[in-house]
């Protein structure tokens, strides 16, 4: 009977940490977004602000972005797609898919 109580006590503080590390992952995306993406794609992902304008940048809540894979987006956030510039190098893997994961919250 114990080793059952240990075995949930265990259970319990696994998903404990893990759902943690889920809410941790999703503020660093906003945080990220707020201060790499945001001046450029506004606060609302719709690229209206002057240099999003200027830019011509499409909203990411719109069909067409939300449409690519996560492959498709981390992609360009690493690479960069003109005018944007990449992150590779600047961002580690696991913030680059923190921010993908931030932009489907944009979706319409």
């Amino acid at each position: 009977m114990k080793t059952a109580i240990k075995l949930l006590l265990v259970i319990l503080a696994l998903a404990m940490m893990f759902s943690t590390w889920s809410v941790a992952e999703d503020m660093m995306g906003a945080d990220l977004y707020k201060a790499k993406c945001a001046p450029c794609h506004g606060v609302d992902g719709k690229g209206q602000t002057p240099m999003g304008k200027k830019m011509g940048l499409k909203d990411l809540g719109s069909a067409e972005v939300q449409g690519k894979s996560d492959a498709d987006l981390n992609a360009i956030i690493t690479n960069g797609k003109a005018p944007m510039p990449g992150y590779k190098g600047k961002l580690m893997d696991a913030q680059i898919a923190s921010l993908v994961k931030y932009i489907r919250t944009l979706k319409k």
